[in-house]
């Protein structure tokens, strides 16, 4: 096992909220964790999460050596709410960042509840679109193979992808688009819904190891559509 590491995992990207807590030692893993479905209450719950988790960890958050956050795929108001959240904390206690794809997350419990090597993650980006990747297996992590992408149903479906055999489904994007549940019948859907801050730590522990860690004010969030698509009011274009 790597050196030891404390490191604390925020995610408010969806509906779901989740604060993570992993305290690694040259012999073993402990994780605490929180995880709720809160819409439109990130704001109000994330932060008495953290202290719940701190405090069932028995740790101050000076002991923290890396706030990790979901960076997107998600809500454009709930990703800003998880990163600003995480840079506060961050530039508190004067320690780095990595920031985790929600998609990725997903994919590696679906790996964790399931042994699943081939998933297909796909979450509800309202105005008729999915944000969609595959991840395949490698060691013991979920790895992107090709890239993340927030596409119609119809344009992923004129993409005629071969489905990988025994692959497994995750997120709301198929119940949200039967369409694509359809097409991708030979595979197999399971309950991971929402991206869960406990299952972004494997991926934060090998981003660390690898020095991918990043200083507060580098931390950014994956929206995937160039122009985000948010109501503002007449004249603010």
């Amino acid at each position: 096992m790597s050196k030891e590491l404390n490191i604390l995992c925020i995610d408010t990207s969806t509906e779901a909220c989740s604060v993570a807590l992993l305290r690694q030692t040259a012999t073993e893993q402990k994780i605490s964790e929180q995880f709720m479905l809160a819409p439109r209450e990130h704001t109000a719950k994330i932060l008495p999460a953290v202290e719940q988790v701190l405090e069932s960890s028995g740790i101050n958050l000076s002991a923290i050596d890396i706030i990790a956050y979901g960076r997107g795929p998600g809500s454009f108001t709930g990703v800003r709410i998880g990163i600003s959240i995480a840079q506060g904390l961050a530039f508190g206690i004067d320690k780095n960042m990595v920031g985790v794809s929600t998609l990725q997350a997903m994919a590696q419990q679906a790996f964790a509840m399931c042994t699943a090597e081939d998933v297909y993650a796909a979450i509800d980006a309202r105005m008729g679109e999915v944000y969609f990747a595959y991840y395949r297996l490698e060691g013991a992590l979920m790895v992107l193979v090709d890239t993340e992408v927030v596409i119609k149903p119809e344009d992923l479906l004129a993409e005629q992808i071969e489905v990988a055999e025994n692959a497994v489904l995750v997120g709301t994007g198929w119940a949200a688009y039967p369409e694509l549940s359809e097409y991708f019948k030979d595979a197999k859907k399971i309950e991971i819904d929402f991206p869960n801050a406990r299952f972004m730590l494997d991926q934060v522990v090998d981003s660390v190891n690898k020095s991918l860690d990043i200083a507060p004010e580098s931390a950014s969030a994956v929206y995937l559509r160039d122009k985000v698509t948010w109501k503002k009011l007449p004249g603010r274009e």
